[in-house]
């Protein structure tokens, strides 16, 4: 017998880690692996290889004390050098010691949902959202999320009213609400709002007197025309609670090293302490910290990566289009909002669900269905482009191969024109 929350989180396993771990067991390879999987369904950046390698190449080899205890929340070195990092990124002020180091972002996201929230408390988030927000946030702390649903109609843009509703409504049930929570840039939307948009969200916050929490991750992934707003740079009385990590923006997921930022005297003595169970290893603080050691190179580095990925996205746009699927356009991240529903076999999220196990198990193709994400619509997908052009463009291809339903049409057409 396990417990229930044990129990819970084995049941949970996000849709999202399982189609990956299963597209990367065995990888399509034109020559050797024809039928394989294509895996564009993990917000993985591949494409800094031949950058982090000329790196490591300039980093001081590993020492002794590199093998020792150090502060549990993270070195004071590697958090001084991530607050000058994010003071830049963020164009507000950030004190290292506001920061706590652990394994990963999921990790941040865990504590700050542990620190703010008692079981059955809830946070409210507008949706679509990452999908593994649910175990994140939910998982451990017991946490009730509330999907507030965004408009399909005018790009799913950030609009206050919904969560407005999701927060009056849970009070009149007696829920207590300790947070609303995004993802900023937004993954899977690839969006990047506006200060006047996140400036909407943080009144709200502040007149349902409840926090934000921003998952700030692709902050340095950015290559449209609008600038990333940090939490950190709006005026507000709303407290604020954001994370980042070295995942996204440096290509090292296997790292593990993500941070938590609080300016909440209380919220980071939790933070501090929960740091206790998902630390950093010594080690891997050491290579962070030289790995930061030098801003321009910094700066230059992060500066390529927003032109491979800008690259990365408007080519797999390229594909989509000449295989008329149509998308959003992205202005961050790793993914591409794509639209599907006309290839819906039947219509529903059960239609969605048939489609998504046709690409996965005939296509072989991994990308990821909108459900996963609590899109309010059926029929969108993420799909993940920086990796190998070739990779991405034969998914494309396959996906361009499914056939296009006329039911499906009709129902698409009927939704559009009712709004």
């Amino acid at each position: 017998m396990v417990s229930r929350t044990a129990a819970a989180l084995t049941a949970a396993t996000p849709a999202i880690a399982e189609a990956h771990f299963r597209a990367e067991a065995h990888p399509y390879h034109p020559e050797r692996r024809p039928d394989g999987y294509l895996n564009l369904g993990t917000a993985e950046n591949r494409l800094l290889g031949d950058l982090l390698a000329e790196l490591a190449a300039e980093l001081p080899p590993f020492t002794e004390p590199d093998t020792r205890y150090a502060p549990l929340h993270g070195t004071a070195v590697l958090r001084e050098r991530i607050a000058e990092l994010l003071t830049t990124g963020y164009r507000a002020p950030v004190d290292p010691e506001h920061l706590v180091l652990v394994s990963g972002a999921s990790a941040a996201l865990d504590v700050i949902a542990t620190a703010l929230c008692d079981p059955g408390d809830a946070i409210v988030l507008p949706a679509p959202y990452y999908g593994a927000f649910d175990t994140d946030l939910g998982g451990r702390s017991g946490a009730r999320l509330i999907a507030a649903a965004l408009d399909p109609a005018d790009g799913f843009a950030l609009d206050p009213a919904p969560l407005d509703r999701a927060l009056r409504l849970a009070r009149r049930i007696g829920t207590q609400v300790r947070a609303i929570a995004l993802a900023s840039p937004h993954n899977p939307l690839g969006q990047v709002y506006s200060a006047e948009q996140l400036t909407r969200l943080a009144e709200l916050a502040a007149e349902h007197r409840v926090a934000l929490i921003g998952d700030q991750i692709y902050a340095h992934s950015v290559f449209g025309p609008r600038p990333f707003t940090a939490l950190e740079a709006l005026p507000t009385a709303a407290a604020r609670h954001t994370v980042w990590g070295f995942a996204k923006d440096f290509g090292l997921p296997g790292f593990k090293a993500g941070v938590l930022h609080t300016t909440d005297p209380a919220v980071l003595a939790a933070a501090r302490a929960l740091a206790y169970f998902a630390p950093v290893s010594t080690g891997t603080q050491a290579v962070l910290a030289a790995l930061l050691a030098d801003p321009a190179r910094t700066a230059a580095f992060l500066a390529e990566n927003r032109r491979r990925l800008g690259a990365s996205a408007a080519a797999a746009a390229d594909q989509l289009s000449r295989h008329g699927i149509p998308h959003r356009v992205a202005e961050a991240g790793c993914s591409l909002w794509i639209d599907l529903r006309d290839r819906l076999p039947e219509p529903g999220f059960a239609g969605e669900r048939r489609l998504w196990h046709d690409v996965l198990d005939r296509l072989r193709v991994n990308v990821l269905p909108g459900g996963a994400f609590h899109s309010p619509e059926p029929g969108w997908f993420r799909l993940c482009h920086p990796l190998d052009p070739a990779l991405v463009a034969e998914a494309i291809a396959r996906l361009g191969t499914l056939p296009v339903h006329a039911a499906a049409v009709r129902v698409a057409a009927a939704v559009d024109g009712a709004r």
